[in-house]
């Protein structure tokens, strides 16, 4: 079980002064907060590539090659690139870049993006949403497959028998696929035999289970090794040494964030109700002090299946040392509980659901 921390890297304003933290700031908090999370054990740290005022990354490759030289041991990762609108050639180039700085510890998790300004901003018609995606995911993989590469397609200028490098440390550089529940996407990954991951941000983790399934179901038609796929969750949480306090402290910012984003995509309000029943047991939100996100980890992966799990925090903007006092606890208190749980099962032979 790995487990993780992904971001953003918000710049919006804070709920209790109004100052809007600076870009190049949140950049640099952020690179410490990647360095924090290698020292205290975690195994992974996803930066999310997003091209509007309040998100300071719009180049995730870069900024974890920023802690690339800091870190001895986490996995670096994208989450998500958005490939629908990027150049497949060059999104390889920058984590062959980023693989060699860290000596083998770079992904890409690929995506469409749940958020739409890349394709205006690089020229890209929505319309041909889907198929930008499949076209260009088509192109990373055979990138990824061979040094030399002959390829044609609709929406980007064929390549013949050209060198792509530099080539990464790992063989295969490691690609995910990101996905928000959709099950074609699910089927896709299966199908490719990529890793799957999840993004698990509302009502029931456990309503997810089906996809995993179908999922698995797809990579073992196309003759896949089940076992060697590794499924992860990014969800939304916060820890700190109280439950209460971890709530009081994530509440004002997500529910600030989550209300913005809502009046562009026409969600409903997003009041405490709704976050304390997120909350719960069977929520999609892990806050809490740390054995009781420690439990809710271990009820997704025995569940769910669910073998990555990546906390997201934090939504919209907190103190830099709360994320911090967050990870550290997520790396020093929490994934010890879910290893021991876990390493308990897989000595006692008892089967997940």
């Amino acid at each position: 079980m790995e487990i993780g921390v992904s971001s953003f890297v918000e710049t919006w304003p804070d709920v209790k002064t109004g100052e809007v933290i600076s870009h190049a700031q949140r950049l640099r908090e952020v690179v410490e907060e990647i360095v924090l999370a290698d020292q205290v054990g975690l195994d992974v740290y996803g930066v999310g590539e997003h091209h509007r005022k309040d998100y300071a990354a719009s180049s995730p490759a870069v900024v974890l090659a920023a802690a690339a030289s800091q870190t001895k041991w986490i996995r670096l990762t994208s989450a998500v690139t958005v490939l629908s609108s990027a150049d497949p050639v060059r999104v390889f180039q920058d984590f062959a870049t980023l693989d060699a700085i860290s000596n083998g510890r770079a992904e890409i998790m690929a995506g469409r993006g749940s958020f739409i300004e890349s394709f205006p901003l690089f020229g890209y018609d929505l319309s041909h949403y889907d198929e930008l995606f499949e076209e260009k995911l088509e192109l990373l993989l055979k990138i990824r497959e061979s040094e030399k590469v002959t390829w044609s397609g609709g929406h980007r200028p064929a390549i013949q028998n050209l060198g792509v490098y530099p080539r990464p440390v790992q063989n295969p550089l490691p690609v995910w696929i990101g996905s928000g529940g959709n099950s074609e996407s699910v089927v896709r990954a299966g199908l490719l035999g990529l890793p799957l991951v999840l993004a698990i941000i509302g009502g029931s983790p456990l309503q997810f289970a089906p996809l995993v399934k179908l999922y698995k179901e797809a990579a073992a038609h196309a003759g896949h090794d089940v076992s060697k796929l590794p499924i992860g969750s990014h969800s939304h949480g916060f820890i700190a040494e109280d439950t209460e306090m971890a709530a009081d402290k994530f509440f004002p910012s997500t529910q600030a964030s989550m209300n913005v984003l809502g009046r562009e995509r026409g969600w409903g309000y997003y009041d405490r109700a709704s976050f304390d029943a997120a909350r719960s047991f069977e929520g999609a939100l892990y806050v809490g002090d740390p054995e009781t996100v420690a439990q809710k980890i271990i009820h997704l992966r025995k569940h769910v299946g669910i073998t990555r799990f990546m906390l997201h925090v934090p939504v919209g903007t907190m103190p830099h040392d709360e994320v911090m006092r967050a990870i550290e606890l997520l790396g020093t208190e929490v994934a010890p509980r879910v290893r021991k749980e876990i390493d308990r099962w897989e000595a006692a032979g008892e089967p997940e659901e």
